[in-house]
């Protein structure tokens, strides 16, 4: 399934919504009209567990037609928003996970030639989440080489503590697409988080597709453009640390909670990378997406 939450109009609070076709359902209206108490917002279903996702499923694959009246709206009346409009915690993004990207970093950004031999973390604040079609903000007071990754997003469904990699993926809720934007000239002392923890600087969406859907996330393709320019395009089999290990290496010391979103890392042909170096400035638009999953697209403006 392919949960989203949206909302109706401006003035609406925002919903949880699954789509169906070129719709999307109302997930508390659909369960009122069976007699099923569903919730309104993205979190509290993934709170709820399996139990919750099942009862939607069960009740769309039973779905009566008088259902849908105040439920359903067509996907191009609505406004969809980021899946986690707000995440509880800092996201955990992953750097240097795909080796390609490990060469050109060491070239550009002065990190080290050799692989890793344990996942790079850093974090992005919740202020950093916007959703589809929201502008990413280019603050050119503070930075001057602003720079695009796509990424695979990782939102973890329960509690895992100290998991062996064998079990990660029972831990999964399911997958959404990330843009790791990061100011390159915003480093710190070697640190990351001012870099890429700026506001709007994780454009996510459109959806969160349940890992049901997505067996094998190692078999995804992503690509991005800039201005229809394609600057990135891999698998994601190509990770040099799979989506289960980094599961179960984060959790040997963190725990991780339901709602919690891991960015996997980013593919070669980053701004950076490039030669003459290529950064986004306001007026471009990036657009990116993880087949399967959704595609994204973001204006850039002035801030």
């Amino acid at each position: 399934m392919r949960f989203v939450t949206y909302r109706a109009d401006l003035e609406s609070e925002a919903r949880l919504g699954v789509v169906v076709d070129d719709g999307v359902i109302d997930v508390a209206i659909l369960g009122e009209r069976a007699g099923v108490s569903l919730p309104s917002r993205m979190l509290d279903l993934i709170d709820l567990g399996r139990p919750a996702t099942d009862a939607v499923r069960d009740i769309l694959g039973n779905l009566k037609p008088h259902w849908r009246v105040g439920a359903a709206r067509p996907l191009s009346d609505v406004t969809l928003l980021a899946p986690i409009p707000r995440p509880r915690k800092n996201i955990f993004g992953i750097g240097l996970n795909y080796v390609e990207h490990v060469a050109e970093s060491a070239t550009s950004l002065d990190t080290a030639k050799e692989l890793p031999k344990q996942p790079v973390l850093f974090s992005k604040p919740p202020t950093t989440v916007i959703g589809p079609g929201q502008p990413v903000v280019h603050r050119g007071d503070i930075t001057r080489q602003l720079d695009w990754e796509v990424e695979l997003a990782v939102v973890i469904g329960s509690v895992a503590r100290r998991v062996a990699p064998e079990d990660a993926l029972k831990h999964v809720f399911g997958y959404s697409v990330c843009i790791d934007m990061s100011a390159r000239d915003c480093r710190r002392a070697g640190q990351w988080i001012y870099s890429k923890g700026q506001d709007s600087y994780a454009p996510m969406g459109p959806c969160i597709v349940t890992a049901d859907e997505i067996p094998d996330p190692q078999v995804l393709d992503l690509w991005l453009t800039v201005n229809g320019v394609e600057k990135q395009r891999s698998n994601t089999r190509n990770m040099l640390f799979k989506v289960d290990y980094l599961i179960s290496d984060i959790s040997q010391g963190i725990t991780l909670e339901p709602g919690d979103i891991i960015a996997t890392g980013t593919p070669e042909g980053v701004g950076a990378g490039r030669s003459p170096q290529e950064w986004v400035w306001p007026g471009d638009v990036i657009e990116a997406e993880v087949v399967g999953i959704g595609k994204l697209r973001h204006p850039v403006v002035a801030g």
